[in-house]
């Protein structure tokens, strides 16, 4: 079995979900790998991954909304605000979701659904650049 590792920067301004199923799928390409599969790692305390409907954008704006009603930035119980009110809610919003997602793949294609992609879920206000780490293992 061969590994082929790359790192990518995807850039997330502010609170939204960004896609970046098309810089996976350039490093499969590269990887010359076709049957396997791809980890990949977000290495942020402060956002997440989420594979999500990548057609319509008000299914992510809605799951957007839905987690920021349920961590709110103004909870008076949060200690750990260092860097603003949305740093605790940040890293709780991560801990509820996933820094880590499996995507097989075939014939040297990803094994999504039709409207599948995959997404950095910045929970933060301002910009970021986040570090991701894509593990392709496979023949």
């Amino acid at each position: 079995m061969a590994v082929f590792t790359k790192e990518l920067q995807v850039s997330a301004p502010g609170k939204s979900t960004v896609e970046f199923t098309r810089e996976i799928e350039s490093g499969l390409r590269a990887s010359g790998l076709h049957e396997g599969t791809v980890t990949v790692f977000c290495c942020h305390t402060s956002c997440s991954l989420v594979i999500m409907e990548n057609a319509d954008p008000s299914a992510r704006r809605d799951l957007e909304r839905f987690i920021d009603r349920l961590v709110p930035e103004d909870d008076p119980d949060f200690t750990h605000t260092y860097e603003g009110a949305d740093d605790m809610p940040s890293h709780i919003k991560m801990a509820l979701t996933r820094t880590m997602e499996v995507v097989p793949f075939v014939d040297g294609r990803l094994c999504l659904g039709t409207w599948q992609g995959v997404f950095l879920w910045e929970h933060r206000a301002r910009t970021h650049q986040r570090r991701i780490v894509l593990s392709y293992q496979g023949e």
